[in-house]
């Protein structure tokens, strides 16, 4: 009579599952993959260093709002404004800059600050007033749009003929060991992230409370004022974003920060599939906004008409969302399965486990 078949998942040799490998680093041998593929079709132009140069220094500003939206993503919530907060910091440091002859330095700095204000209102209308973040978000990105349109009475925000401070274009346009420097500034970010989100008390709380709201608040997690925090730390990066787009653009348009709001999302929502699947994480994020530059330079090489854009933004969204809640029901069942009891009870423990870290 033969042994019946073990109900444990096949292991690598490190005695880690093999879907464990596959969702951690799936998604990089894809980035690699895509890569590899589009050099063999298109061997001229997209493996050469002006296309990778090109690649880091368009994707880079939608990367450092995908990085900003991971933020409140990581404790469950949606910031829905940071569309409409990106529109609103580029054009308001133009017209300071433009229209009130600030220096550019100060404009920049109030800026940020006020993207961190309008983050932290962000969450005490979500987490005091009790507001779902879906509609509080969307409502006062719909008020920072009017904001938007007050500043510029509708029409575009055009320098002077002595144009724009060289140093302040340089935050977008120079060049460091030979590469964009916008794409140091989303290697920064990623960085911080990666050490505030995953290494600090900070970061574990917010996903405790991503995790389990009810179970944080049971430990003693103060939720409503991480949540806040997290709101604010979305905003300070949604400003920060919003002076490289000024930067960039060089002419403020009240209605281009609408463009980045889906991209940012189909990179956190895809991100969170991979490195640590079922959960946003800057590098997963970072992996994800790769993916998506290298698909699109790609397709956009090869002919695509514009409508293939956001064909396949809107397509990966699809898949990223599908994926991330496969990713999710996968974890609880394998930790389910490892401590032996249901979902609910793991997760309580989870957050036992986080709400002692200090």
């Amino acid at each position: 009579m033969s042994p019946a078949p073990s109900s444990c998942p096949r292991r690598s040799p490190s005695g880690r599952p093999h879907g464990h490998f596959i969702g951690t680093y799936g998604l990089l041998a894809l980035t690699v993959l895509l890569f590899l593929v589009f050099s063999f079709v298109l061997p001229g132009t997209f493996p050469t260093r002006d296309n990778v140069s090109s690649i880091l220094s368009n994707q880079s500003i939608p990367a450092v709002l995908a990085l900003g939206a991971t933020i409140p993503i990581a404790s469950g919530k949606f910031d829905l404004s940071i569309g409409y907060g990106l529109g609103l910091a580029h054009v308001l440091v133009l017209y300071l800059i433009v229209d009130g002859g600030w220096p550019w330095p100060l404009a920049c700095l109030v800026v940020v600050l006020g993207g961190t204000l309008a983050g932290a209102v962000n969450g005490v209308v979500v987490e005091f007033a009790r507001i779902d973040s879906f509609i509080a978000t969307l409502g006062t990105g719909s008020m920072m749009y009017a904001v938007t349109g007050w500043i510029t009475d509708g029409s575009r925000i055009v320098p002077g003929p002595d144009g724009l401070p060289a140093a302040f274009t340089g935050l977008y346009d120079a060049r460091f060991l030979g590469l964009p420097v916008p794409a140091f500034y989303v290697l920064g970010l990623v960085v911080v992230l990666w050490v505030v989100l995953e290494r600090l008390p900070f970061g574990r709380y917010l996903y405790v409370i991503g995790s389990n709201p009810r179970a944080a608040e049971i430990i003693g997690i103060p939720t409503h004022r991480y949540c806040v925090y997290a709101f604010a730390g979305s905003g300070t990066v949604v400003g920060f974003a919003g002076v490289l787009l000024a930067a960039q653009q060089q002419i403020g348009n009240p209605s281009v920060g609408l463009d980045y709001l889906l991209p940012a999302f189909v990179g956190v929502l895809l991100g969170s599939t991979a490195i640590k699947p079922g959960r946003a994480n800057a590098l997963g994020t970072l992996v994800a906004v790769t993916v998506l530059a290298v698909g699109l330079a790609g397709i956009g090489q090869l002919g695509a008409d514009f409508w293939a854009t956001p064909l396949f933004n809107g397509g990966t969204l699809l898949i990223a969302v599908g994926l991330a809640g496969y990713s999710a029901r996968r974890r609880l069942r394998t930790d389910a399965t490892a401590t032996g009891g249901p979902p609910a009870q793991r997760r309580t423990a989870a957050a036992d486990d986080g709400g002692g870290a200090s």
